[in-house]
């Protein structure tokens, strides 16, 4: 089904529904993450990394606007609003991108991780039967090429480097591990979202390719495959969040809530 814009796309309840949850995950991932990335400025191992993790940060929250522009075109209110507004129960983001950075090398086993991911997903919506996202996940997976290989070359860095470096990437790994599951749902849509092509690839399918690319990375750097991950109890997708995006959004939305009918 091949949906060229978002008055078309207002037109059917059930693919607007479908959608709007889809694009509400996309956008607060990147969003969530972007502020992540953004807490590492100062605080960096190298000062080539402030600025690398700089870069990255502004990227993510790119997209982000993007995918909240988009969302606003199909009605569901300004932009802004959207980033800054909603509280932690309305926000759709995976359970990996909220937690607190932890260490550089939990930080970098994150980023890879999801980078392979939304790289994965991203060359799947370049086919998206909603012709917006689909020029859209064109334009911003070039970007995120580099993003991936960024982490992907200190991923291997800090496992083949022996020691404590290993020592502390290998424990950022198993830390995640249990919510990593979550990053590859689609939430209640799920289904929906591949029988009306917005999504053309079955998640199954997607969740392989990601093991195919991350797999060797793991073992290259000298780590034990921690085996599939498995769906944790709660799931971001559906709402449920930890004290440490409350936190964030409480951070994040300072600016905002001095005005939030300003235009910035």
């Amino acid at each position: 089904m091949r949906v060229e814009d978002a008055a078309t796309a207002r037109g059917n309840e059930e693919y607007r529904r479908v959608l709007t949850d889809f694009l509400y995950q996309l956008a607060d991932d990147d969003l969530v993450l972007g502020h992540r990335d953004s807490e590492w400025l100062g605080m960096a191992p190298e000062l080539e990394e402030d600025v690398a993790f700089s870069s990255i940060a502004q990227d993510e929250v790119g997209h982000a606007t993007f995918y909240y522009d988009l969302l606003e075109a199909l009605g569901e209110g300004r932009a802004d609003d959207l980033a800054f507004g909603r509280s932690a129960g309305e926000r759709k983001n995976a359970l990996m991108v909220e937690r607190e950075n932890g260490d550089w090398a939990e930080t970098i086993a994150r980023h890879y991780l999801y980078d392979v991911w939304e790289t994965v997903r991203l060359e799947a919506l370049k086919d998206s039967g909603y012709v917006p996202l689909a020029q859209g996940a064109a334009k911003i997976i070039r970007e995120e090429r580099y993003h991936g290989l960024h982490m992907e070359t200190w991923f291997r860095r800090l496992g083949r480097a022996g020691g404590e470096a290993k020592e502390r990437l290998e424990r950022g790994v198993q830390a995640l591990w249990p919510e990593l599951g979550d990053l590859f749902t689609f939430g209640s849509g799920e289904k929906l979202l591949v029988v009306h092509e917005i999504l053309p690839v079955d998640p199954a399918v997607l969740y392989r390719r990601w093991e195919e690319r991350v797999r060797p990375v793991i073992e290259a750097a000298t780590l034990a495959w921690p085996g599939t991950p498995g769906r944790p109890e709660k799931s971001g997708r559906e709402g449920s969040h930890t004290q440490a995006l409350e936190q964030l959004l409480d951070a994040m939305g300072e600016v905002y809530r001095m005005d939030p009918a300003a235009t910035w």
